[in-house]
């Protein structure tokens, strides 16, 4: 008997550990890779944005018209980007909830890129993540 309780024990022990470190870790894993396919997913808008900076020499409206067609993908889910007048681009993926923000600057004729994302454990280096 009390050798059948100490299996019984032990298997839920095993049991935690599994929900508790390795489980989390996986969704982890899933949401930095989805992070990653959400950020290259806003590369053709961004460089339509800086096609449109390029001919204007400013950033307003070169976000006007740009339209990103959202993404389904059968591993992460479905992928939305919204580009903004400003030519700030929006993105985001419900089933990993997660989001990005990328902000262009144009300075002395050069444009430059900010992304920021959350959550930041997700997010890759480049996009403000811990890599």
């Amino acid at each position: 008997m009390r050798a059948a309780l100490l299996v019984i024990a032990g298997l839920a022990l095993i049991g935690f550990v599994a929900v508790s470190f390795v489980l989390p870790q996986m969704a982890g894993s899933e949401a930095k890779e989805a992070a990653q396919a959400l950020v290259a997913g806003a590369e053709a808008a961004k460089e339509q944005v800086a096609a449109a900076a390029a001919k204007t020499g400013n950033l307003a409206g070169t976000g006007g018209g740009i339209k990103l067609a959202s993404k389904s993908d059968p591993k992460y889910g479905e992928f939305k980007w919204i580009v903004e007048p400003s030519g700030a681009i929006r993105g985001w993926n419900e089933k990993n909830a997660i989001e990005i923000s990328v902000t262009p600057k144009l300075e002395g004729g050069k444009l430059e890129w900010r992304c920021r994302g959350y959550p930041n454990a997700s997010m890759p280096a480049s996009c403000g993540g811990r890599g």
